[in-house]
């Protein structure tokens, strides 16, 4: 005789629809699930799933990060895909010429795409122009470039970087007990 089990509790946490309630993203989702469906082209899955996601797992990524990634020769006149926000990069002087499909342009980023002989499309334009997602590539920012980031982990452990929540970084603040031989120990 068997343990019976209580599924009371059972949750599936993946997201079948977006938080959002922004209209935009929601025809937009209202779009991509019909190409999902009615196509067998795994790039409207992806573009999809990534509509669900939270702005957290949506970081934005740089023209630096897209000007380097198109450098390739395989990847040269090909459509980049961003489900999230292009932004723009002050450091960067020779932008190739490239098309961007992105939920948000900035204006400095669009400028200089426009300026480059580039185009931005939005994703209605591109389900338009590539369906099944042909000549494209999908790209995204750094997730791990959050501020929040800096901070998981154990600060003050030997060997660690991790950045800790002090008002001032001096030598009063997390810098005395552990950190030198006159203040009980050094770690």
């Amino acid at each position: 005789m068997g343990i019976d089990i209580n599924h009371k509790h059972d949750r599936k946490v993946h997201r079948k629809e977006p938080v959002s309630q922004n209209v935009y993203v929601r025809l937009l989702v209202k779009l991509y699930r019909f190409l999902a469906r009615r196509t067998n082209a795994k790039f409207n899955e992806v573009i999809l799933r990534r509509l669900f996601m939270s702005r957290q797992n949506r970081p934005a990524i740089s023209l630096a990060r897209i000007a380097r990634q198109m450098k390739l020769k395989q990847r040269e006149g090909k459509t980049v895909v961003v489900v999230g926000t292009v932004t723009d990069d002050v450091r960067l002087f020779d932008m190739p010429q490239v098309k961007v499909c992105a939920l948000r342009v900035t204006e400095g980023a669009r400028s200089k795409i426009v300026k480059a002989g580039g185009s931005v499309i939005t994703f209605e334009q591109l389900a338009v122009e590539a369906p099944l997602g042909q000549n494209t590539v999908i790209l995204q920012g750094r997730r791990t470039r959050r501020e929040a980031n800096r901070h998981f982990g154990a600060p003050g452990l030997p060997n660690s970087r991790v950045k800790p929540f002090v008002r001032c970084r001096s030598r009063n603040h997390e810098m005395a007990r552990g950190r030198r031989k006159s203040r009980a120990y050094k770690a």
